[in-house]
């Protein structure tokens, strides 16, 4: 008699997204410039060179 196995059906084979660009990060209030994955910088909003819509554009759609 074989043992049976357990599969598990939400395992995915897909590896996490690698973040790129600029993001806002809610947890310090900070845009956060990520390179392949990695945290390259940092800056406030009052001195981020974007303008306001952009600013809040990404502050909606990019927030982590």
């Amino acid at each position: 008699m074989n043992n049976p196995v357990q599969l598990d059906l939400f395992a995915t084979d897909e590896p996490e997204p690698i973040l790129n660009g600029m993001y806002y990060e809610r947890s310090t209030r900070l845009f956060v410039s990520y390179v392949k994955g990695r945290r390259h910088f940092e800056i406030a909003p009052s001195r981020c060179l974007g303008d306001k819509a952009w600013k809040e554009k990404t502050m909606r759609e990019r927030a982590i």
